[in-house]
């Protein structure tokens, strides 16, 4: 099943740099704090072989926060690490997303941020393919 808009969304916004999303979104509108910003910690689960049972492999630092605008569209966040400032942000987002404003936000924040990501994930590519080693075994004449 595709994620979902907001899913995307939330995951790109989830993953940027603080102060990268500052940059591209400095001033949070007119809102309410439904949940202040909380840092707490989550169990990370990992599984053998990526396909086998479910076993907990660590625990993540993360902080929620989840806000309502003036006209009562609500955004949400989680975001890894104790970043107050990122989360309300995320949240914000997440709310101004939902709204008319998603065409000029897509633009100015998120068109940028999934540029970013992806010249990452193409750089990480690059440097894990260099260290790529290929195994070959050659046939002995003895069966």
């Amino acid at each position: 099943m595709p994620p979902t808009a907001r899913q995307s969304w939330l995951s790109l916004l989830a993953k940027s740099q603080p102060d990268r999303l500052e940059a591209l979104f400095p001033e949070l509108p007119p809102h309410r704090i439904l949940r202040a910003p909380e840092i707490g910690s989550v169990m990370v689960q990992g599984r053998t072989g990526g396909t086998g049972a479910p076993f907990s492999l660590t625990e993540m630092v993360v902080t929620r926060a989840s806000l309502a605008l003036d006209c009562g569209t609500v955004g949400h966040a989680l975001v890894q690490g104790r970043s107050r400032d990122q989360a309300l942000r995320v949240a914000a987002l997440d709310a101004l997303l939902q709204t008319d404003a998603a065409p000029g936000l897509e633009a100015r924040v998120l068109a940028p941020l999934r540029a970013e990501a992806e010249a990452r994930k193409t750089a990480r590519a690059a440097k894990a393919a260099a260290t790529k080693v290929e195994f070959f075994t050659l046939m002995r004449g003895e069966d």
